[in-house]
């Protein structure tokens, strides 16, 4: 319990409790919460309680049961027991083979980027690392090709609110950019003027190439106008059991043109999955045309 605002926390969740928040995040976000994430649990959400000002574990469960609590604080839980880790050029092979393979493709075959826009969605983008990351690659090869105006849209999704409002600012602590190249750094990333903070923020020209807006994978409707041509869906699919990354990775593919691109991250594969996309390097894959 909480006797004054420097006591810890030191409520523990009941066993009936943690059953019924793992089933409850699993229903609603498809996430998986086994036992041994009960401590990660149990520890994230006292923030959570301490803010609504309750003294127990099992009177937030009570609240977030309720019709009341379910309305007003599911969002908030999900962005609590989300995980969220990200960076810059992670795993950069993925934007090499993107560069080198993937983009020529598409454009010699369909016209993506030049007769109408490449699409690309960033599924589970988090802070913004990921995307913003697409949009300095996609900006560089289109400097290298002065010949046409590479013309592309990045969507970016993700479901929790806290994320994404620090992902549309675009501002960062000038450490996480590091893995950024220089000439880049350059062109990209504008110095904060407090040297204190040690701040950068992603250029106008990069925010406004970025689509952000929340999305739950588990409901009915994506609401994608127009299909894509790349998809990085990157260690998210890993936190799903085996049943819903199948249902997950035929409804991405629904929204992929045919020949179009889904890159995962080092420790995800659709091996024994029936989904209609064939590997083509380690992590990367196409729709079956």
């Amino acid at each position: 319990m909480i006797s004054d605002n420097t006591t810890t926390f030191t409520t523990s969740l009941s066993e009936q409790d943690f059953r019924r928040l793992s089933e409850f995040i699993q229903s609603e976000c498809g996430i998986k919460m086994p036992q041994s994430k009960k401590v990660m649990l149990q520890s994230r959400l006292q923030k959570r309680i301490r803010y609504l000002g309750m003294n127990s574990l099992e009177d937030y469960c009570n609240y977030l049961f309720s019709p009341n609590g379910t309305e007003n604080e599911l969002v908030h839980m999900i962005d609590v027991v989300t995980t969220n880790k990200t960076d810059f050029y992670r795993e950069p092979r993925h934007f090499e083979y993107l560069v080198q393979n993937a983009l020529p493709e598409l454009i010699s075959k369909g016209s993506a980027g030049i007769g109408k826009d490449l699409m690309v969605w960033s599924a589970g983008c988090s802070t913004g690392e990921e995307p913003y990351t697409l949009a300095m690659v996609l900006s560089e090869f289109a400097r290298r090709c002065p010949g046409f105006k590479l013309r592309y849209t990045i969507l970016a999704t993700d479901i929790s609110t806290r994320v994404l409002e620090k992902a549309k600012l675009g501002i960062y602590e000038h450490e996480k950019v590091t893995p950024v190249p220089m000439d880049q750094k350059k062109k990209y990333l504008l110095r904060g003027k407090d040297k204190e903070k040690n701040l950068v923020r992603v250029s106008h020209e990069l925010r406004s190439a970025v689509r952000f807006r929340r999305l739950n994978f588990l409901e009915g409707d994506f609401g994608m106008r127009e299909p894509m041509d790349i998809i990085f869906c990157r260690n998210v699919i890993i936190y799903f059991d085996r049943s819903t990354q199948e249902t997950l990775l035929n409804r991405f593919s629904e929204h992929l043109n045919p020949g179009g691109y889904v890159f995962l991250g080092h420790s995800e594969t659709i091996h024994g999955l029936d989904v209609p996309l064939t590997q083509i390097a380690p992590t990367i894959y196409r729709k079956i045309a």
